[in-house]
C-alpha cells in the first residue's frame, strides 16, 4: 500500500502541473493532500467462456477488496484483465487453436457483467474506489475493447478507460482500440490510466501531464502473473510507504 501526495494552491485553476502557482494572483498556502492506494494482484482467467473461473476471479477480487479496506485503503487497483484477461489462442477462430481473428460470440458476457456488478456492489459497502481491468464489449462486428473500470466508493461505475495503444496481436485479431485519456479525482488528486504497453509511449504520460495529472494507474498483466491452473498461490496486496 501506498500514499499518493499531490500538492496543489487550493483553487479553481487548472495549472500545468499540481505545484504550479499563478503569478498575478496573490500568495495562497498550498494544500497537501494524501491518499491510501493499495496495489493488488489476483490470478486471472484467460478463458472467457469458463464461467467457473469468471466467478473465481471475481471471488478473488472481491477478498483483495476486504483485505484493502481493512487495511485503511481509499483506492484498491487491479491489474489488466483481472476478470479475465482472454487469450489468443483461446479465443482464436482458428482450426486447433492456430491464430485467427478472435471469436467473442463464445464468451459468457452475462457472467462477466455479473461479477463486474458485484465489485461495484461491494466498492459500495466498503466505501472503497476500484480500479480493475477487463474486457467491454461493443455491438457486433466491432470488437470489444480492453479495459480498465474505475468504481467509486458510492458503488457507481463512474469511468472506464479503453486501451488505446494495442499490440500488433491486440489489434490485427482481438481488440478495437480506445481513443482518448481518462482523468478521475479522487479528494482532490487527480488520476490517470493506462494499460500494459502503453508503458512503452511516453507521449501518453506527457499528455497526462498537460492534464494536470497527480498519479497515473499503470494496469499490466505480465507474463509470469498467476494464472488460474497455478499450482503455488500468489495472490495478495502491496504494503508499503512512498
Amino acid at each position: 500500500m501506498f500514499n499518493v501526495e499531490a500538492d496543489d494552491t487550493g483553487d479553481d485553476v487548472a495549472w500545468l502541473g499540481s505545484n504550479c502557482v499563478n503569478p498575478h494572483e496573490p500568495y495562497r498556502a498550498l494544500v497537501h493532500r494524501t491518499l491510501r492506494l493499495a496495489v493488488a494482484q489476483s490470478r486471472v482467467t484467460e478463458d472467457p467462456t469458463d464461467s467457473r473461473n469468471l466467478r473465481a476471479s471475481g471471488d478473488q477480487i472481491r477478498q483483495l477488496m476486504r483485505d484493502a479496506s481493512a487495511a485503511g485503503a481509499r483506492l484498491v487497483q487491479f491489474p489488466e484483465g483481472a476478470i479475465t484477461y482472454p487469450s489468443k489462442h483461446v479465443m482464436s477462430s482458428g482450426p486447433q487453436g492456430r491464430l485467427a481473428a478472435a471469436d467473442w460470440s463464445r464468451v459468457n458476457w452475462d457472467v462477466i457483467r455479473a461479477e463486474a456488478e458485484s465489485v461495484a456492489d461491494l466498492a459500495g459497502e466498503l466505501g472503497l474506489w476500484v480500479a480493475f481491468g477487463s474486457v467491454h464489449p461493443l455491438t457486433p462486428p466491432h470488437r470489444p475493447h480492453n479495459s480498465l473500470y474505475v468504481v467509486s466508493d458510492k458503488g457507481a461505475l463512474v469511468a472506464r478507460y479503453d486501451k488505446r495503444y494495442l499490440s500488433n496481436t491486440e489489434v490485427s485479431y482481438m481488440y478495437t482500440p480506445g481513443t482518448a485519456p481518462l482523468v478521475f479525482e479522487i479528494d482532490g488528486i487527480r488520476f490517470g490510466t493506462a494499460l500494459c504497453i502503453e508503458a512503452n509511449f511516453p507521449e501518453l504520460f506527457a499528455e497526462y501531464e498537460q492534464l494536470g495529472v497527480d498519479c497515473v494507474l499503470l494496469s499490466v498483466m505480465v507474463d509470469d502473473a498467476p494464472r488460474v491452473w497455478d499450482p503455488v498461490p500468489r495472490v495478495g496486496f502491496r504494503v508499503g510507504m512512498s
